[in-house]
């Protein structure tokens, strides 16, 4: 009975630990206004007439280069493009979703930030560029569609499962958000993994601030059964980083093994397969979550917090 009676108290304290967090966050944005002016230059470029380029050029002349009308023309009439602008009009026919999602992601940055301005909103085409997919700058944000098509569809058929899986329509605003949160901290100068983590986690708790309704996979880009893994494991994977001594490790390899993006972390264990990439980011994202709920912080206040102190305030202690 007694065994009974402390499962139900520990269970209630998790569950409690989670709600307060939960709460801290839930936050009322109705009020909060934003104007988000979103347009599809992607369909505008693709469907442009030869008579109407001048017109097009007008509409968004930072997106065209110094370049003859005829080098514009040939990419509107390339038959691999109009097939790429094709399968994207499948997916992105409509796109009102998204600008809600947006909308509300933008509503939330503004909530932390009053000073923050919505940046016109232009969705394109880049023939796939992976690493390019979101540009972010104060006043302007340029979206590649065809990098959201689903992760199954054949044009990612050369990518690696745990790149592609992210390649989805729903991971569109979570990049917006990791292109906002890029440019509102500081380059890291931490050189311990246990402060590279951290920084990492920051990053994360940020997005938990901003997409306060998007599931932490989506998040953190990592499959269903990966973070499940990741939750099972996580008193083992951090007494795996005590016991080899690598909280404190600035070796190029420990960032390889656990940061770097990847299949899986490198515990070098018959399992690791089953491990997600970068499970050091996801361990300080749970030291920053447990820093936040133990101490009385702003959002405003974590950022200007070290890596250090925050760890030292966490009481982290993971989850059996």
């Amino acid at each position: 009975m007694r065994k009974i009676l402390a499962l139900v108290v520990l269970v209630f304290i998790s569950f409690s630990c989670k709600n307060e967090e939960s709460n801290k966050l839930d936050v009322d944005v109705s009020n909060i206004s934003v104007n988000v002016n979103l347009e599809r230059f992607d369909v505008d470029f693709y469907t442009t007439k030869t008579n109407e380029l001048t017109k097009t050029k007008e509409k968004y002349p930072m997106l065209f280069p110094p370049q003859p009308d005829s080098v514009w023309i040939n990419k509107i009439n390339n038959k691999d493009e109009q097939e790429l602008f094709a399968e994207t009009q499948k997916v992105f026919s409509d796109i009102e979703e998204e600008k809600e999602q947006l909308i509300s992601l933008f509503k939330h940055v503004k909530y932390y930030n009053p000073r923050f301005v919505s940046p016109k909103v232009i969705t394109m085409l880049t023939n796939i560029d992976y690493n390019n997919r979101i540009v972010y700058t104060d006043s302007l944000l340029l979206v590649s569609l065809d990098a959201y098509l689903g992760e199954k569809h054949e044009f990612y058929n050369d990518y690696p499962a745990y790149v592609k899986q992210n390649n989805t329509k729903k991971h569109i605003v979570v990049d917006v958000a990791k292109a906002i949160v890029g440019k509102q901290m500081l380059p890291s100068m931490a050189r311990s993994f246990i402060d590279k983590m951290i920084y990492r986690g920051k990053k994360m708790y940020l997005l938990d601030a901003y997409l306060p309704n998007v599931a932490d996979a989506v998040k953190i880009g990592y499959s269903q059964k990966k973070l499940e893994w990741a939750e099972s494991n996580e008193e083992q994977i951090w007494m795996y980083f005590i016991e080899k001594d690598l909280l404190y490790s600035t070796s190029k390899d420990v960032d390889k093994r656990f940061l770097d993006l990847a299949p899986f972390s490198k515990f070098y264990m018959e399992e690791d397969s089953q491990s997600p990439g970068r499970i050091g980011e996801w361990i300080g994202w749970q030291i920053v979550r447990s820093y936040m709920q133990k101490n009385d912080v702003s959002l405003h206040q974590l950022l200007q917090t070290s890596e250090e102190e925050i760890f030292k305030n966490s009481r982290y202690k993971p989850k059996r």
